[in-house]
């Protein structure tokens, strides 16, 4: 559909601390692109320069085509951003909040009103249309403060943690909104530290860490290309030796790698032999982003002196 976003060589300090380290990145209209790292690793950083909320060092950013640093009134329509904080108003309801967010936008009419009526039905906030944001629940307020990023109809739209805290419900009618946003050519940057959101919306993903970009492919790529499945085999006591490729122990437990779990399991169980009574529990570890993103940084952290912190 077009690229969205085009970045080349973006930098950007705070005093003494470089948080972005020459990022070169390119994202297409319809596409999700999922910004992950550890904190500190500079992903809200990275969306403030993108909306145009920072200036950045050096590098160029261009939204749909429109260098950011100086051409922040000709996105003003075409950009939308929910930060990790709730930002409505809280004594007006969510119906006005979200007209006046979409007003801002450049809705007006039949449209805005189209655009105002899908996002409350999408975001099961019928039974609060007329209550002010104040007397909503934290789930609620969540779907509101997105949908005010979402009213005006953007052709990019940064969620920086849109589910931080978020009851169930509310991840899910928020999964459902930006799938249907990228379906209809939205690109949707969205920040998280929920990896089975990003595996469910089957996002391009982009992982951070010390100020760069350390990986960036598919969720199946990055799973394939970093991490494998495991038949984990604990014992009471010290594990038996056990002839298989690639196994290894960690304390009292022998990690077996498989392609095919169903049918290893059978011939880990024959490999045990006399060993059988000494055993405790078999387990199937499969291979899922989030064991993928914790090697990724691992490696990462193996080739760096400076720190790598697992998120909060």
């Amino acid at each position: 559909m077009g690229p969205g976003l085009e970045i080349e060589g973006l930098q950007k300090s705070f005093g003494e601390r470089h948080v972005l380290r020459g990022l070169t990145l390119s994202a297409d209209r319809g596409e999700v692109l999922a910004v992950l790292g550890p904190n500190g690793a500079g992903k809200t950083t990275l969306m403030s320069v993108i909306a145009g909320l920072l200036r950045p060092d050096g590098g160029s950013v261009q939204v749909l085509g429109t260098d950011v640093a100086g051409g922040a009134k000709a996105l003003r329509g075409r950009l939308g951003l929910a930060g990790q904080e709730i930002a409505v108003y809280p004594v007006h309801t969510v119906e006005e909040n979200l007209r006046f967010f979409g007003s801002l936008g450049g809705l007006r009419g039949r449209e805005l009103t189209e655009s105002v009526d899908g996002l409350i039905d999408a975001l099961e906030l019928t039974g609060q249309r007329g209550q002010r944001a104040a007397e909503l629940s934290g789930g609620q307020q969540r779907r509101l403060h997105a949908g005010c990023a979402l009213v005006h109809r953007p052709e990019v739209v940064l969620l920086d943690e849109p589910t931080a805290g978020a009851d169930p419900q509310t991840r899910l009618r928020l999964l459902e909104v930006v799938q249907r946003q990228a379906a209809r050519g939205t690109l949707v940057v969205y920040t998280t530290h929920y990896l089975a959101e990003v595996e469910e919306l089957r996002a391009r993903v982009v992982v951070l860490a010390g100020g760069r970009i350390v990986a960036d492919g598919t969720v199946d790529g990055l799973i394939a290309e970093n991490t494998r499945s495991e038949l984990a085999l604990r014992f009471d006591g010290e594990p038996p030796e056990i002839i298989w490729p690639g196994a290894r122990v960690l304390a009292d437990t022998v990690f077996l790698p498989t392609a095919r779990p169903a049918v290893d399991i059978v011939k880990a169980l024959e490999a045990v032999a006399g060993h059988r009574e000494r055993l405790q529990g078999v387990e199937i570890a499969r291979a899922d982003l989030e064991r993928a993103y914790f090697n990724i940084l691992a490696g990462e952290a193996s080739h760096d002196t400076s720190p790598v912190t697992a998120p909060a």
